[in-house]
């Protein structure tokens, strides 16, 4: 039996904090196939493949002779000493060093979830990596979905055909196994970004707390990747240190950023009885984001890159901002329902030609699914 998971990234917006978390459907798609051979292997649409003999991850990982897919467990110090010794084994490329994390990550929910079963893991990925869309938090969901698959963690219908959906309680189980991944990879990570991929729809993040909610306005956005890598922890240090200079001026900043979450809240909430409601929606959400982005702009998370792509849209009255942590990654912009298709196909070719890469998504749309199927080979 071969199992299929996908799962969706995210955008945040209206700003940093509070935030909302959306999922554009730019799935990671991943593939888990039980074979004959003796080894685990791991093929990335990154053009790379790695494989361990099971005897190799059997000697590192004894205590997964007996799996526990449904109690998730924390990576432990004398794992973590053996995944590295099992990443320094595959020798990764240097310029693609910056995925050993995720074989690590990899290497223990396998182990975790289905002990010594060889298969085969395919990863293909139409998110962008480190553009601030969640992709690492994406690739979690889905391999930890696939491989809850295969055990009787969850019940699922196996002779369904196409893509399911899982119930609430398997979605939770789905969660913690990938956030187990996410703090391999980050360390410490919040939790927002697999919760998303997880359960879609839209999660209202404020104050440490997590709310999911369902919008009952459907927005189309286009994603322009700068392809500018940023430094999160450099960028949150700068704003901390003008909430230092600054501690007034930025107190009424962030007071406006939560005045946008509270008004953007109620409007994806309210009822949408016909297409007019629908416009005038789109008209003040486009206002909100205008005015998010000038407030990121004044706590200094924007960039050079940024601010040509929000000149572009601009060119075309759309309204742009920045998502994740700004200083390059990725801009929205959002796509009014009455737009025309030959507008959008100039604004993609302008951004295009300035060397950006774009994508449209629908927002807040399904978490993670899974479907099954016949071993092909």
């Amino acid at each position: 039996m071969e199992v299929k998971a996908r799962a969706p990234g995210k955008i945040i917006w209206p700003a940093n904090m509070p935030s909302f978390m959306d999922p554009p459907p730019l799935p990671l798609l991943l593939t888990c196939t039980p074979t004959s051979l003796s080894a685990s292997t791991l093929l990335l649409d990154t053009a790379l493949e790695f494989s361990w003999p099971i005897s190799r991850i059997r000697d590192a990982f004894p205590e997964s002779a007996a799996p526990l897919p449904s109690m998730p467990a924390s990576c432990s110090v004398e794992s973590a000493k053996s995944i590295a010794a099992l990443v320094e084994e595959i020798n990764i490329p240097e310029a693609k060093i910056g995925l050993a994390s995720g074989v690590s990550a990899f290497l223990w929910l396998y182990s975790s979830i289905q002990g010594f079963k060889p298969a085969t893991v395919v990863v293909s990925s139409e998110l962008p990596l480190g553009s601030g869309l969640g992709s690492s938090a994406s690739f979690c969901v889905a391999l930890a979905a696939a491989l809850l698959g295969f055990t009787d963690s969850v019940s699922l219908d196996l002779n369904h055909k196409g893509w399911v959906s899982f119930e609430e309680k398997e979605l939770d189980l789905v969660n913690k196994w990938a956030f187990e991944g996410e703090k391999i990879i980050h360390g410490k990570p919040s939790g927002i970004d697999n919760t998303v991929s997880s359960y879609g729809n839209i999660i209202s993040f404020q104050s440490g707390n997590l709310t999911r909610m369902k919008s009952n306005v459907s927005l189309k956005m286009l994603i322009t990747n700068t392809k500018v890598g940023r430094n999160t922890k450099a960028l949150v240090a700068g704003v901390s240190e003008r909430m230092l200079r600054h501690p007034d001026a930025m107190a009424f900043v962030f007071s406006a950023v939560d005045s946008i979450s509270k008004e953007l809240t109620a409007i994806l909430k309210s009822p949408t009885p016909d297409d007019l409601s629908v416009t005038e929606k789109e008209e003040k959400i486009a206002e909100l984001m205008e005015m998010n982005q000038g407030l990121l702009q004044c706590i200094g998370v924007s960039h050079a890159t940024i601010e040509t792509v929000l000149r572009t849209t601009l060119k075309y009255k759309l309204a742009s901002k920045l998502t994740g942590a700004g200083g390059g990654g990725c801009v929205l912009t959002l796509l009014p329902t009455l737009l025309s298709g030959t507008v959008v196909d100039k604004v993609i070719a302008d951004l295009e030609s300035c060397g950006f890469q774009c994508f449209i998504a629908g927002i807040g749309g399904n978490g993670v699914q899974i479907s099954f199927g016949i071993n092909s080979s």
